[in-house]
């Protein structure tokens, strides 16, 4: 069923990733070298491989095992994109920098949380599920 707490929690993460390809910044240098730009292939791929398998866990909500392991992977993308922009964040030569990122660094961690909570409102199903089927 659609209409699950699940739901809700996966399509705010996706939009949380999805608001990260609009919102977060081309980071350049003082000299105007980019360090950080929303178009690397990197943070593309990692950014819409994290929407498309949480729209995938949205869909598959038949399956809820399948689900429980998309939805795993999906915080595995994300915990990559993060360490994708810390490892940038940390090879920069100025503080000045830094603190221009906001809270497009941040939107990756909010994704986990509700991409974790998704998970919880999903394993509640299956051992309710599995507790019906006992009293058969």
């Amino acid at each position: 069923m659609l209409q699950r707490i699940q739901t809700v929690y996966l399509l705010i993460s996706a939009l949380v990733i999805g608001g990260l390809y609009l919102w977060f910044p081309i980071i350049k240098s003082e000299s105007g070298f980019i360090i950080i730009s929303n178009n690397e292939p990197v943070v593309v791929g990692l950014i819409f491989g994290s929407i498309l398998l949480t729209l995938l866990s949205i869909l598959n909500f038949k399956k809820r095992q399948l689900q429980f392991v998309i939805n795993r992977l999906s915080i595995i993308l994300n915990f990559l994109l993060l360490g994708v922009f810390v490892y940038r964040s940390l090879t920069l030569s100025g503080e000045t920098l830094v603190s221009e990122k906001g809270i497009g660094v941040l939107l990756p961690i909010i994704s986990i949380v509700f991409l974790v909570m998704a998970n919880k409102a999903i394993k509640k199903d299956e051992d309710l599920v599995k507790s019906v089927d006992r009293l058969r």
